[in-house]
């Protein structure tokens, strides 16, 4: 069968595998379609310290069920469409005791720390399928990368009397803005693509602030009346808004950190202290975000059509992977088609 593996850093390429083994709790899935993810890109560049080469990526699935093991519970059926939930867990870790499975110290996710979806066919256990007949395909595939910053902002314990700020305005960041939006929070938006800022104003941002052109301290006082955001998600990944997002943060405010920097960040400390300020992580994302995003997506209100940069063969990924290194603000995201 057809796949699409990172041979090495800077090497991608169309290869052939053989057809998955289907064990007795597994379901084996035609893909439709599978999202890269920044961690592919990553991956691609080199920069993925959790990856051993060749891999095939992919965790942003939408497929149709085509086959089940013989122990596969009789309500999963061929021809169901389907998205997965693309982590393992452990279940003995000190996250897993806790029941935060999301972050199991031992993780495994599909595309990461072992082959992934971009290929003709895969097979999973059946607990991380999720089954739904309303969502088009491309939304499914759309599921996974919103649980993300849904996640961040369950991290947050967003409400309505927040004002929330989301730095980075792809797609884990629109996630966040979505969902905080969704919890009745205002929302301030920051990124520094024109573009996403306006689609991060469809989808739920009351404000937005272009960093690159725009004193974004000065912007933020004026819009919380000096005293900055309750809530800080940081959605980027950049040394720079990690600072930011410290300083800028209200006192006794929340900063939920998503995004790796590529390099260590150094802070003032006599903020986190000053302050009292909440900092947390946020990983993956949890059974609940995944039917809070799927119950979003059955709004209709999600720009779908917008949010997709491109839609590509195996044979085109390639391409498309290279030309988003070289202008990574300029994706939301790009769909392998299969």
């Amino acid at each position: 069968m057809k796949a699409i593996q990172i041979n090495t850093p800077e090497s991608i390429q169309v290869t052939d595998r053989p057809m998955p083994v289907v064990g007795k709790n597994e379901v084996l899935l035609k893909i439709k379609y599978v999202g890269f993810c920044g961690s592919d890109l990553s991956t691609f560049l080199g920069k993925n310290p959790m990856v051993q080469y060749p891999r095939v990526p992919g965790h942003e699935i939408s497929a149709i069920i085509e086959s089940t093991g013989e122990e596969v519970p009789q309500n999963f059926k061929k021809g169901q469409a389907v998205t997965v939930v693309p982590y393992t867990n452990c279940g003995q870790c000190s996250s897993c005791k806790k029941g935060r499975f999301n972050a199991c110290q031992f993780n495994q996710t599909l595309g990461v720390q072992r082959d992934g979806a971009m290929q003709e066919y895969i097979a999973v256990p059946w607990q991380k399928i999720i089954s739904d007949e309303e969502l088009s395909a491309k939304e499914l595939a759309m599921v996974e990368p919103l649980t993300v910053g849904f996640h961040a902002i369950d991290r947050g314990r967003v409400t309505d009397i927040d004002t929330v700020l989301v730095f980075g305005c792809g797609m884990i960041g629109a996630g966040a803005v979505i969902r905080a939006a969704l919890r009745g929070a205002k929302v301030i938006a920051v990124d520094i693509d024109d573009k996403k800022l306006e689609l991060a104003r469809q989808i739920g941002a009351t404000f937005t602030i272009n960093s690159k052109t725009a004193n974004l301290h000065e912007s933020l006082k004026e819009i919380t009346d000096g005293h900055g955001p309750d809530v800080v998600i940081e959605a980027a990944g950049n040394p720079v808004t990690y600072q930011a997002a410290i300083e800028e943060v209200a006192f006794a405010g929340r900063v939920v950190c998503i995004g790796y920097a590529k390099s260590d960040v150094s802070f003032a400390t006599k903020l986190w202290v000053q302050k009292e300020m909440d900092v947390m992580g946020a990983r993956n994302a949890t059974p609940a975000d995944f039917e809070a995003v799927i119950g979003y997506l059955k709004k209709g209100k999600f720009p779908l059509d917008e949010m997709i940069t491109a839609v590509v063969a195996p044979e085109k990924a390639a391409e498309a992977v290279k030309e988003w290194a070289k202008n990574p603000g300029q994706v939301m995201k790009i769909l392998a088609e299969f």
